[in-house]
């Protein structure tokens, strides 16, 4: 199980999402789980979910979905912040580093003023790119 840092960088990390959580609705809450959906249960589809923290065994995870569907968000993310990166839209941490987490809460801060947190925003820019085909994964 992950040590005492896990558990530091998994509260500063759902710390970043739970604003959101209280604008959009909460998906998951649970010991080493927290997600940020932009709708509600019953019209939640894979491109509506905006964000999550999980805390795994080698390291603690921040999902983002707005940068997979929105890739220009990254343009001007630190080559630093982009090397935490696996796959399109998951950052993982293995301490906290602040310089890094406030670079990833505007980040955050301007995926959900692209997104204003709209349901079908998500899923028009997927057909807009192509990718409607794609689903989200929470990992």
């Amino acid at each position: 199980m992950a040590g005492a840092d896990f558990e530091a960088v998994f509260a500063r990390l759902k710390g970043m999402l739970e604003p959101y959580g209280r604008q959009m609705h909460v998906s998951a809450d649970g010991p080493g789980s927290y997600g940020v959906d932009m709708a509600s249960p019953a019209e939640r589809n894979p491109t509506t979910w905006f964000g999550a923290v999980r805390l795994g065994r080698r390291y603690v995870s921040y999902y983002l979905m707005p940068v997979y569907v929105e890739p220009t968000l990254l343009d001007s993310v630190s080559p630093e912040l982009r090397r935490r990166m696996q796959g399109k839209s998951c950052f993982n941490f293995t301490a906290v580093d602040e310089r890094l987490f406030t670079e990833l809460e505007g980040l955050t801060r301007t995926g959900y003023e692209q997104t204003a947190g709209r349901p079908g925003w998500g899923a028009a820019k997927r057909a807009e790119q192509g990718m409607a085909h794609r689903r989200a994964s929470a990992g």
